[in-house]
């Protein structure tokens, strides 16, 4: 069937998964038919590699994927396309910004991800590609972004409201998918992309039809074309069933 949309782009945590970290039979079930019926279904998430591999296996997906919020595109499992990284000097203020504000963080490197309890201290001699900030306080999450964007270089976005994350300028699922098209021979109108934070946001306003679930943030639902049921009731279904294997 010739589908006017052809790549299905999915965030992960809070739209292909459930709140339980699983897919749903149902959703596993719509995947596949989507993938029989020629769509290529891209897996987009700020998880590493290793975090997002098992569900690509569970779907039997062999097609691209972008983790890492844009950070890593991967023309296939296990075979890697491109890779952006922080600069170093900017991993050092950004881990200062967070013993300073007292805040839960991570960072991903190449090979591993540290939070505030397994940080080593070892920045210089380690590839990094994301981090990330988590605090309740409206007010320090405030102070937070205002010293980021004093920071050159920095792509600043989060995967949930109390939460900031920060991949190198210009490094988003947007771009992500973009490279994911140039790979498959298609044009970025041709995407659909869903998801539910504002790591999702440029990609659903760039997409050719862009997506937010039900439990979105208000932001993302504000963007989008069109908004579905939420993670917990198949969303991901109704994108598949109503938009993408419908007919038209």
């Amino acid at each position: 069937m010739n589908h006017k949309y052809k790549l299905l782009a999915l965030d992960m945590d809070g739209t292909l998964l459930q709140d339980d970290n699983e897919v749903s039979p149902e959703t596993v079930k719509w995947i596949k038919e989507a993938v029989k019926q020629g769509v290529h279904v891209c897996l987009s998430t700020g998880r590493a590699f290793k975090n997002a591999y098992p569900y690509a296996q569970q779907l039997e997906l062999t097609t691209p994927m972008i983790t890492v919020n844009g950070s890593e595109v991967w023309r296939a499992p296990y075979d890697l396309y491109r890779r952006a990284l922080l600069d170093v000097e900017l991993v050092r203020k950004m881990h200062d910004l967070a013993e300073e504000t007292g805040s839960w963080f991570w960072a991903y490197t190449v090979d591993k991800l540290y939070n505030r309890e397994t940080w080593s201290g070892n920045i210089e001699n380690q590839e990094w590609l994301k981090f990330g900030y988590h605090n309740d306080d409206d007010d320090v999450r405030h102070h937070i972004l205002m010293k980021l964007q004093e920071m050159d270089g920095l792509e600043i976005t989060n995967s949930s409201p109390y939460n900031f994350e920060i991949n190198p300028k210009g490094i988003n699922k947007a771009e992500g998918i973009r490279q994911v098209c140039e790979l498959l021979g298609l044009d970025i109108s041709q995407a659909v992309a869903v998801g539910d934070s504002l790591n999702d946001l440029a990609a659903i306003q760039q997409a050719g039809l862009g997506v937010a679930m039900g439990n979105a943030q208000q932001t993302v639902k504000d963007e989008a074309d069109v908004v579905v049921a939420s993670n917990n009731d198949d969303g991901i279904v109704e994108v598949i069933r109503d938009y993408i294997l419908c007919g038209e």
